[in-house]
């Protein structure tokens, strides 16, 4: 069969490392793992084990579905004769699981025993999206998985509806952070992620007479398939104390003591990647208090008292970014940051010492990287441990930790640069701040001698802002002690160097980089859009388009093509059906005509994004429909215009934005004599799970922020790749966007970086109607008499651009921001035109492949090797087995993986 054929090669039946899981799929003969013999002494238990556990679940519909009633029976405790769509979702995806957990522990003994160099992906959020079709699209069984079922009554797609997504990150920076652990796996580098295993998330938006609603967001309420609870992976992290010191041969010690402890406990994810035996793992930390119940103060009466201690720990990890406008709320999230830090570098620094070897070794075994400053303490967590508890000389361990780390930035607004008081800093972590003094201390030295008597310099480069209250730059922390800093967006790594950090370059000119974004074609278009990867499929005879995005380009040919712009088009229009069909249940009373041009704009809400522009342009939209004679709406294209996201709890205009949105929406859809010419519907609680049917959707899609103040964003990216145009302003990824599908395919307006400063200026100095202009005049007017009503709460959100503080442009950037829509219409009008710019779109868009990025990042930053698990054998004997070359290893468990 096809797997025998790809891994005999002549007679020595030898393993072929070009056999792929989608040939192991095919097979009808049991396949045999590799078999690690890891602690000297042990052969004859190794045999024995291996021997019972010697081939990998089978993937036929029999085994399949002995799989999934033994989880409903054993696991479950439910009759499998007699089980519900949520019992057989988890059943069947507990199945999934344990073929997954057979080649994330091949993976990670393979790992140890090549005593391979790992990079470590630190991140506060990990936007995951559901794991379920994921899975199966990514171990190449979804067909499998949905003959078994079908037998068993069941149909998958049910089953998917039937998973809650987790609840673990908020927008892009979670969602680059999963893409990225998807693209590790499949590209089959050794790497970890760590994080946080978050109770309930951020919110669940509800949508209550127009307003945002946040509701707790209880996604672990029915469990979690896929997550391993580690009972024995568990670390201690000290908060608050002081610092004592003793004197032994005149050198100073220094140890932390006293304050409190709470336990951080160990959960992971298997991260399966796409037609590959390499899975990897994503482990996330849950606090713990260190006593559960205090019995002497329950015996007291003081029944509060008695679980006070396991209740505070327990906070730790409730919630993704507490509020932070009370003292409570800041103090929470630097919990947060140093809580997870801690427990990973534990974690890590364990694997590390499982073999002995120098310290000096560390950068050559061990690559972290930061994703934003975040997890920045964990600079400051490892230079304690290497100092105090390792006993390493300062200027040596500081030299170590420098090779180690990396940091990734997302932002170019200086306001959006973290930053802690002292005070806060000190009394939560008082060593830390010590340290952070002493490392700035150095610094400020080298900066001096580079720069002598610059003070202003050196004022903007230390860590250590002064002021009150004084504050520490995490920022500048990362820059200091990693030896590469990267941007997300050539406009965002060249802005980085401008501004913001333009001292940093100056002085470290080879430690900036930039490392664009990408997204995962396998989410985003082979889990999200069945029906173009089908076409796919079909153009390229094979499913490998979905690892070389590149593999597509020669679909461009084929644009101008009658008949497979039919195709085309037919795939769209099928996805903007369901679109339709979601939107009736999630937002009643409003029914959408799937013929008209689907605009969307879903994206956090937040001023510099400019969903308020877009709200102005459809009230302008709207009144040029009424004042239109009937002839001229003739020629009018209908419009569906869809927004989503949420905004920050105590965002205020954030807030009032999307009680706009609702606002036009509620007179728009209602007015009879606009019909289908113009519909407005806010999408409400915008995740992973709903994007997947947002997106392939899409027709045009709203990309808007001000020039210079978006890092990146990766929705762009996503929106191209299912053939989606876009409308935007040359900021972040548009720009690299523009260069790789033409300017021919997109519609781009609005001021240049360069000119954003001076027309700040102008704008500060020009009197405000001249600034805004007759049309944005005529919107204005009919907001404050009251067409969408809320004259008071909407006529605050036109202050914030109306008295010479429109700080993002919106106002300067309407009009051209009109000229593009006018020729949005006008393509789409000429439906061969539009079709065509649609298939070169995605065609053209391989290079916003998450795997390339990866690449990148691992030859340029981390100084990564791939390493491939070996393969399956179709026989015992040829099986690999180890050479019991690690034997200074210790036996495996859990806790080692």
């Amino acid at each position: 069969d096809v797997y025998k054929r790809q891994i005999m090669k002549g007679s020595g039946n030898e393993i072929d490392r070009r056999a792929s899981r989608a040939d192991f799929n095919q097979s009808n003969e049991n396949m045999f793992r590799p078999e690690f013999q890891i602690k000297q002494g042990e052969s004859e238990k190794n045999d024995k084990l291996w021997e019972i556990m010697s081939t990998y679940l089978a993937n036929d519909n029999k085994t399949i579905q002995k799989n999934i009633v033994n989880h409903v029976e054993y696991t479950l405790a439910k009759t499998r004769f007699n089980f519900d769509s949520f019992g057989c979702y988890q059943a069947a995806a507990l199945s999934v699981r344990d073929r997954l957990i057979e080649s994330w522990n091949d993976t990670n003994q393979s790992f140890t025993e090549k005593d391979s160099k790992r990079v470590y992906y630190f991140s506060l959020e990990f936007l995951l999206g559901r794991a379920f079709q994921n899975a199966l699209l990514n171990l190449q069984i979804e067909d499998n998985y949905k003959s078994a079922l079908m037998e068993l009554g069941y149909k998958l797609e049910q089953m998917y509806e039937e998973e809650h997504d987790p609840a673990l990150g908020n927008g892009g920076l979670g969602r680059l952070a999963a893409c990225f652990l998807d693209s590790l796996a499949t590209l089959e580098y050794p790497a970890w992620g760590y994080g946080i295993r978050y109770d309930y998330g951020i919110f669940q938006q509800k949508i209550k007479e127009g307003y945002q609603v946040e509701v707790p967001d209880y996604w672990l309420n029915f469990g979690n398939c896929w997550e391993i609870e580690r009972v024995d992976v568990v670390y201690p992290v000290r908060l608050y104390g002081h610092v004592d010191r003793t004197y032994h041969d005149g050198k100073e010690k220094c140890h932390w003591v006293g304050g409190e402890v709470v336990y951080a406990q160990a959960y992971d994810h298997p991260i399966p990647g796409f037609n590959t035996f390499n899975t990897l793992n994503l482990r996330l930390w849950k606090s713990r208090p260190a006593t559960e119940f205090e019995f002497e103060s329950f015996n007291k009466g003081d029944y509060f008292g008695a679980i006070q201690q396991r209740q505070r720990a327990e906070y730790i990890t409730s919630v993704l970014y507490p509020n932070d406008s009370t003292n409570e709320g800041k103090e929470l999230r630097l919990k947060q940051q140093y809580f997870f830090t801690c427990a990973s570098l534990q974690d890590i620094l364990r694997r590390f010492k499982k073999q002995k070897r120098s310290w000096k070794d560390l950068p050559e075994k061990v690559a972290i990287q930061l994703n934003d400053t975040h997890p920045a303490l964990a600079i400051v967590e490892l230079l304690r441990i290497l100092v105090d508890e390792e006993e390493l000389e300062m200027e040596y361990a500081f030299s170590l930790i420098y090779k180690v780390f990396a940091y990734t930035n997302h932002t170019v607004l200086p306001e959006a640069l973290e930053k802690w008081s002292v005070d806060l800093l000190g009394h939560l972590l008082p060593r830390h701040l010590e340290l952070i003094y002493k490392i700035n201390f150095h610094f400020m030295e080298k900066v001096n001698s580079k720069y002598p008597g610059d003070f202003h310099r050196m004022n903007i480069m230390s860590i250590v802002e002064e002021g009150t209250p004084k504050k520490i730059r995490m920022a500048n922390l990362c820059i200091v002690g990693s030896h590469t800093v990267n941007g997300v967006a050539f406009l965002h790594s060249e802005l980085l160097k401008q501004t913001i950090f333009k001292e940093f370059y100056e002085m470290f000119p080879k430690k900036f980089l930039n490392k664009t974004n990408g997204v995962t074609p396998r989410r985003w278009v082979l889990a999200a859009n069945p029906g173009l990867s089908e076409l796919y499929n079909q153009e390229c005879g094979t499913v490998d388009w979905a690892r070389d995005y590149k593999l597509l380009v020669n679909i461009q040919d084929k644009a101008e093509n009658p008949a497979f712009q039919k195709r085309w088009s037919d795939i769209k229009f099928q996805n903007k059906k369901r679109l339709v069909e979601w939107i009736r249940q999630n937002v009643p009373g409003v029914e959408i005509n799937p013929n008209a041009l689907f605009d969307v704009m879903v994206k956090r809400i937040h001023e510099y994004k400019r969903q308020f522009m877009n709200a102005l342009y459809l009230v302008y939209r709207y009144l040029e429909i009424k004042n239109a004679t009937p002839e001229q709406r003739k020629h009018m294209v209908p419009r569906a215009v869809f927004v989503g996201g949420k905004a920050a709890p105590g965002y205020i205009n954030a807030k009032r934005i999307i009680k706009f949105i609702n606002c036009i929406g509620d007179v728009v859809n209602n007015d009879r004599d606009i019909g289908d010419l113009l519909k407005v519907v806010f999408l409400p609680n915008y995740n992973v799970s709903n994007a997947q049917i947002i997106i392939p959707a899409a027709e045009l899609s709203q990309h808007i922020s001000t020039a210079g103040t978006e890092a990146s964003g990766t929705s762009n990216m996503k929106f191209a790749m299912n053939g989606c145009l876009i409308i935007g302003t040359l900021d972040g990824a548009n720009v690299e966007i523009l260069e790789e599908i033409g300017d021919d395919n997109m519609f781009i307006f609005g001021a240049k970086v360069q000119d954003i400063q001076s027309l700040r200026v102008h704008m500060s100095q020009t009197e405000p109607r001249e600034y805004w202009g007759p049309d944005l005049d005529r919107v204005f007017r009919v907001i404050r008499d009251g067409m969408f009503g809320h004259r008071e709460e909407l006529g605050q959100l036109l202050d914030t651009v109306c008295h010479k503080n429109d700080h993002y442009l919106v106002c300067h950037d309407f009009y051209s921001y009109l000229d593009a829509q006018k020729k949005v219409d006008e393509a789409y009008k000429n439906q061969a035109q539009w079709q065509a710019m649609s298939i070169r779109s995605s065609a053209r868009s391989g290079k916003f492949n998450s795997d390339r990025t990866i690449r990148e990042y691992a030859q340029e930053i981390w100084k990564l090797d791939t390493v491939q698990i070996p393969k399956p054998a179709l026989s015992a004997q040829t099986r690999y087995k180890s050479t019991g070359s690690c034997l200074l290893y210790t036996s495996p468990s859990p806790r080692d993986s």
